[in-house]
């Protein structure tokens, strides 16, 4: 047995298992687990002489039974005060059940159909598979064109099924395909097929709406949030409503994990961990990072919703829409884009004044780092006196009063030569104060000749004794009011008019 004859047996070994007990042995066991096999290695149906001879489905005794009762139960209308105790005893409740565990069978059927019908048409049209890649327009699509392919230009019909888009590629690829006609047999066939393809598909939407219909009152509250048809699907899993409402939501988010791919394109495997909730499409609206987290969500909520439709309350579905709104507020949020980061100033500095530190250290500091002498005359500049350059490439550049006589101020502030600290006018107003005479000078304080006496002699009163420094006194204090480094500014009294008059 080669490795591909072994691959083949072990696929149908897993499909008569069934889907986690979904179905009975027998009836998915019959297909072999054929939706899993790779296209590779998937059955040829060219060489089928029916579709009937693979697609049973539609004239077996299950399917008419079903589709019966529904057509019976259609017509009746229901309330939600007639379901009492457990719904599963409803008998109604087990044909939804049913029907719904049918959908899952005609879908099956129909990517058969699907293949059966490719593969026959293949010899007319090959690149048709590749352009119209859905099976149901590509059988509305072959059931339409038959051996004739140049209906695709104005057709009104292919225009409800495909775009225009596409018409106009299948136009142009149908003007150059290499396909053969096809005998008046094999379009015989042809059309059995895509006919019983529309009708189980007419079927399934059938189911649908009876399902939707009829669990408004069976589930409402779990309904409303996931949909009739997954709510129908969830609760046939779980072997019924009871059943459902005693899972935790951990268990009902995988209830439908090993759910088959019906596209009949792909040969990847189903995502792990991911249910009949995963692939809802309360679910399936959000982007594809953010699923998993709401499939969490949508089964916790269903879980609570379960358990109040299993005690018949909130029948108008109030819990539901309730629930619903909350999952729809945290998907908004999780939507959110983040908020938009605004640049904040810096705060103001917390640190103090420094305390300046005083005394002999600090006034050593300063006589270290202060600017000398030198620098200080180099620095100076007399005022309204153009100044020579010191350097011939240094345009600018000058000494200052460096190496000059004056000072360049028009008052020079009295410095202590000992000290080099400056001295206060009011202390130079005591000094100057107490270095003035009264009362003529003395030979050891004005360093005089010893010879000079204060006695004068005048030609009216011959010998008088008079103050030969009176007039130099004078002198020294209209120059110290006016003239002096500590003069300041005087204010001249006016005199008034009054004064003037009697003047």
């Amino acid at each position: 047995m080669s490795l591909a004859d072994e691959l083949l047996a072990d696929l149908e070994e897993a499909g008569d298992e069934g889907e986690d007990g979904l179905y009975p042995e027998g009836e998915e066991g019959e297909k072999g687990g054929l939706e899993d096999i790779p296209e590779e290695m998937e059955v040829d149906y060219s060489k089928a002489e029916s579709v009937t001879s693979i697609a049973k489905l539609r004239n077996s005794k299950q399917f008419s039974e079903i589709i019966d009762k529904i057509s019976a139960y259609i017509g009746k209308q229901r309330k939600n005060s007639e379901v009492s105790g457990p719904v599963e005893a409803d008998p109604e409740y087990r044909l939804i059940v049913a029907a719904n565990n049918l959908t899952v069978e005609i879908d099956n059927e129909l990517n058969i159909i699907h293949k059966f019908t490719r593969d026959k048409y293949s010899k007319r049209f090959p690149e048709l598979e590749s352009l119209v890649p859905d099976s149901l327009d590509y059988i509305r699509t072959v059931k339409e064109l038959g051996n004739n392919l140049e209906k695709c230009k104005n057709n009104e019909t292919l225009q409800q099924i495909l775009t225009n888009a596409t018409i106009m590629v299948v136009s142009v690829t149908a003007s150059t395909t290499q396909g053969s006609l096809l005998s008046e047999e094999e379009l015989k066939q042809l059309e059995e097929a895509c006919d019983m393809a529309l009708e189980l598909n007419q079927s399934k939407h059938r189911i649908y709406e009876y399902v939707e219909s009829r669990m408004s009152f069976i589930a409402p509250n779990l309904s409303i949030i996931v949909g009739a048809s997954t709510a129908a699907k969830i609760m046939g899993i779980a072997g019924g409503l009871t059943n459902l409402s005693k899972m935790p939501a951990c268990n009902l988010m995988l209830l439908g994990a090993q759910r088959k791919t019906l596209s009949g394109f792909s040969s990847t495997s189903l995502l792990p961990h991911t249910g009949f909730i995963y692939h809802c499409d309360v679910v399936q609206s959000l982007p594809p990072d953010l699923r998993r987290k709401a499939a969490r969500l949508v089964a916790a909520k269903c879980t609570l919703a379960a358990r109040v439709d299993s005690f018949h309350e909130s029948s108008d579905g109030k819990v539901g829409y309730d629930l619903k709104e909350e999952i729809e507020r945290k998907f908004d949020k999780w939507q959110e884009p983040p908020p938009v980061k605004q640049v904040k100033p810096l705060p103001a500095p917390l640190d103090g004044q420094r305390k300046k530190r005083g005394g002999r250290r600090y006034r050593k500091m300063k006589e270290r780092l202060g600017l000398t002498e030198i620098r200080k005359h180099a620095n100076r500049m007399t005022f309204a006196e153009i100044e020579d350059d010191a350097y011939q490439e240094d345009l600018g550049f000058s000494l200052g009063q460096l190496g000059k006589s004056g000072s360049g101020r028009v008052r020079q502030a009295q410095v202590n030569e000992a000290t080099k600290a400056r001295i206060s006018k009011s202390l130079q107003r005591t000094l100057q104060k107490q270095s003035m005479t009264y009362g003529g000078k003395s030979t050891v304080r004005d360093r005089s000749s010893g010879t000079s006496s204060s006695v004068a002699f005048t030609p009216l009163q011959g010998l008088e004794i008079v103050n030969p420094q009176a007039a130099e006194k004078k002198v020294a204090e209209a120059n110290q009011k006016y003239f002096s480094n500590m003069a300041e500014f005087l204010k001249v009294k006016k005199e008034t008019s009054s004064t003037i008059i009697t003047t």
